[in-house]
């Protein structure tokens, strides 16, 4: 493996973008997942990601390796929660849509995207990050936990039980 880094999106990045998500919710359903089975997100949602300046992709070797939304606007899903945020007053930064190309499954790259998306955010001011993931998908679980972030309820991302969500805040001084 060669050089890795993290660059904004573009619309040209599209169809590789697609190819991730794609192969992303194949997986998510193997593993009994619900979670991105609905048809979302779908090219509509990544391309508003790219337009308003949150796709975001992990490069390596020259090569697309994933895939993420770093929202840095307050996300309309987390106004209510069964459960509470530990910290209501500060903006915070949300990941979603974090996907990494099964050619490079792994290779332990989704630390280190997720590493430099939290530094991103973290260089632009934020200090309070949020997720939320389905609750089949122990893979994006185990993720969050690791870097640190604390369960904290439940939310809806669609008023649907496919909608339901467990949400995670992390705090960085």
């Amino acid at each position: 493996m060669g050089t890795i880094y993290v660059r904004k999106a573009t619309e040209n990045d599209l169809d590789s973008i697609m190819t991730i998500i794609y192969n992303a919710k194949q997986l998510l359903k193997a593993d009994g997942s619900r979670q991105w089975q609905n048809g979302n997100p779908d090219e509509k949602t990544i391309i508003d990601d790219i337009r308003q300046g949150y796709g975001y992709l992990l490069i390596v070797d020259e090569q697309i390796a994933g895939t993420s939304a770093l929202m840095t606007v307050p996300d309309p899903n987390y106004e209510m929660i069964d459960g509470s945020w530990r910290n209501n007053e500060a903006t915070y930064a949300t990941i979603h849509r974090f996907a990494v190309s099964d050619k490079f499954r792994g290779m332990h790259l989704t630390g280190y995207f997720l590493s430099n998306l939290l530094s991103l955010a973290y260089s632009q001011g934020f200090r309070d990050f949020r997720v939320d993931t389905h609750e089949m998908n122990i893979r994006m679980q185990g993720l969050i936990q690791k870097f640190g972030f604390s369960y904290r309820g439940q939310i809806f991302v669609e008023p649907t039980p496919e909608g339901e969500r467990k949400a995670y805040e992390l705090h960085l001084d």
